[in-house]
């Protein structure tokens, strides 16, 4: 194993008293060793340094002497023998927890500083041992993706050496070592061309044609290749075809999602690793269990990237351990699971509870990226849950400076189409006014219209805005460089433009111009309505058209010659007179096949 010297002359004891020492422990039995090492030893190490390393290289001196005093290597006898591998299992255990306490070291210190000063008062590392030093310097030395470290730290001479080393000895470093190193230095945004990455590229690709990287090495190397080369890599194919040669049950859960993400970087060859995927994805429902909240964060991602519609099983069972996890989630972490989720249309009420919770519970502290999604989350999949829209509505009235236009689109949406409004309904439209008077011009044509419209679905009727979205100077901004308005964009303009004649005879404003109006509201890409009841459809289907005169009056999506659309619903469950307090323009009373229903003619 190679050795980074960082320190000389230290601790140097005598040949004689190592000797003497050495003699007088070899003629003890080994459990006594043992038992005098834990008992006076291990303080000592576990005290502060430079001390630990006065016992590795005890441990160094003992395998020497044993090799050159007597035939330690070819013994005679069984006791012999017996004794002499007593010996080096004692010396691989403490060599063990030796490395077991620098870890617990390194791991403890958070600045690229105090991982340089500990490793400088050492006298010897193993490449293992720098490996890791260095994996640890780019944890806590980054700041955030974008950041290089700081100059004062690339040049550090502590730092120099280690990159000095690992260039000149890249040949006696271990394979893991090895990708640890070109992963750390890679995340530390070194520049491609210089000779410590090219050189240690070079060795990788050597071991990698020699076949000798095991499977986690691969997955690290497969990385970190990509963030380096990006996924045009000529590497990354030959990394990919020895990871289909292995057996799936010999990678770790953390392999199986790194495996995912390198696939995820290939998604151009998707088709030709489909096989490949779905071994994957049914080898993944065993290891569902296993996975972190990062990981399974991760695991839908990559799911998502790569398309795999026809792996829902395994989303479904993902799904079922999200919910337990939900609080462990970091916030980017709980947005890609919602955005899977979403493209997936998975959805669960055991999910949806466990939302409700942690939302209901953390609203006011989530990132405003989290609380906008959780919402399309919502209207997505038509879940109105009351907790969810009350605690969001809340934080949109105490913080609505922290969302953008888009977020505040998406926030607002879900209420305008599940017909909800929160019990501080007047706040929020207050503060969604003041907002819009404020940056009106920062919103994006599409998301505007988008957010007013919702609105007008729940009877907040924006008129402050109706004479700016009617301008022909907002209908050039929404057209864009298109050469015509998107249909969407014309039925909600449509029914903005029918709520200010119908609800707000008050406004005087401009008035949408004819050739932007539209009969219908059937679009291809979505529905402004609810979804219709077949059922109940086929039931009143044959009357209505007897009550209206005509099949097209009852068409799904089309006006009546009156600006009114048509919705019914049967009385055996509701409130006839609270029906009839309600203010609909017509109620007529409908009986077909035995069953009794109110027929609402209500304004668009």
């Amino acid at each position: 194993m190679a050795l980074i010297t960082l320190r000389r002359n230290f601790y140097r004891l005598s040949d004689v008293w190592i000797n003497r020492a050495l003699a007088a422990l070899k003629n003890q039995p080994i459990n006594h060793v043992h038992k005098v090492v834990k008992e006076h030893l291990c303080p000592w190490f576990c005290s502060l340094q430079p001390e630990p390393f006065r016992v590795r290289f005890h441990h160094a001196c003992c395998k020497k002497f044993h090799s050159e005093n007597g035939n330690d290597l070819h013994p005679v006898g069984e006791p012999l023998f017996s004794q002499v591998h007593d010996w080096d299992r004692l010396e691989q255990n403490l060599k063990n927890e030796d490395e077991q306490i620098f870890y617990r070291r390194l791991n403890s210190f958070t600045s690229s500083e105090e991982v340089l000063s500990f490793i400088s008062t050492l006298e010897t590392l193993s490449d293992a041992m720098a490996a890791g030093a260095l994996q640890r310097i780019c944890e806590v030395g980054k700041k955030d993706d974008n950041q290089r470290l700081p100059k004062g730290i690339l040049e550090n001479s502590i730092f120099q050496a280690l990159c000095f080393r690992f260039e000149h000895e890249l040949s006696h470093l271990s394979n893991t070592s090895l990708v640890t190193v070109l992963q750390a230095l890679i995340l530390l945004s070194m520049d491609p061309q210089s000779s410590l990455l090219l050189n240690l590229v070079a060795e990788c690709q050597n071991r990698l044609k020699r076949g000798g990287l095991e499977v986690h090495n691969l997955c690290i190397l497969g990385e970190s290749l990509i963030r380096l080369q990006g996924p045009s890599c000529v590497t990354l194919e030959p990394i990919i075809y020895q990871l289909q040669g292995e057996k799936l049950e010999t990678f770790t859960p953390e392999d199986i999602v790194s495996l995912y993400r390198i696939l995820q970087a290939c998604t151009d060859k998707v088709d030709q690793h489909q096989i490949f995927l779905n071994k994957i994805n049914n080898f993944s429902l065993s290891l569902v269990s296993s996975l972190s909240p990062k990981l399974i964060s991760q695991m839908l991602t990559a799911l998502v990237v790569l398309n795999q519609t026809q792996a829902l099983p395994l989303v479904i069972k993902l799904g079922k351990y999200v919910e337990r996890h939900i609080p462990q989630f970091t916030d980017e972490e709980l947005v890609k699971v919602l955005e899977a989720f979403i493209y997936f249309g998975h959805s669960d009420r055991f999910f949806t509870k466990a939302l409700e919770q942690h939302v209901a519970a953390l609203c006011l502290t989530l990132d405003p990226e989290v609380v906008s999604k959780v919402m399309e989350y919502c209207g997505r999949k038509q879940i109105l849950s009351k907790p969810i829209f009350n605690a969001v509505a809340e934080t949109f009235v105490c913080q609505s400076e922290k969302f953008s236009p888009s977020q505040i689109s998406e926030l607002i949406e879900p209420f305008g189409k599940l017909n909800y409004l929160p019990p501080n309904a007047s706040a929020l439209f207050r503060k969604l006014e003041n907002v819009l008077f404020t940056h009106f011009n920062y919103f994006p044509p599409k998301t505007l219209l988008k957010l007013l419209h919702s609105c007008s679905l729940i009877e907040c009727h924006p008129v402050n805005f109706m004479a700016k979205i009617f301008s022909p100077f907002f209908l050039q901004r929404l057209q864009g460089e298109q050469s015509y308005l998107d249909r969407l964009n014309l039925a909600q303009l449509t029914q903005l433009f029918l709520t200010s004649v119908l609800e707000c005879p008050f406004y005087k404003g401009p008035k949408l111009l004819p050739k932007y109006q539209v009969r219908s509201f059937i679009t291809l890409c979505c529905s402004l309505e609810t979804p219709m009841d077949f059922q109940l459809y086929q039931s009143v289907k044959t009357a209505l058209i007897d009550l209206l005169g005509a099949r097209l009056y009852f068409a799904s999506k089309v006006l009546t010659p009156y600006c009114y659309t048509i919705a019914f619903s049967p009385i055996d469950k509701c409130n006839v007179e609270e029906i009839r307090t309600k203010e609909y323009t017509k109620i007529v009373f409908v009986r077909v096949s035995h069953e009794e229903f109110f027929l609402f003619f209500t304004r668009c």
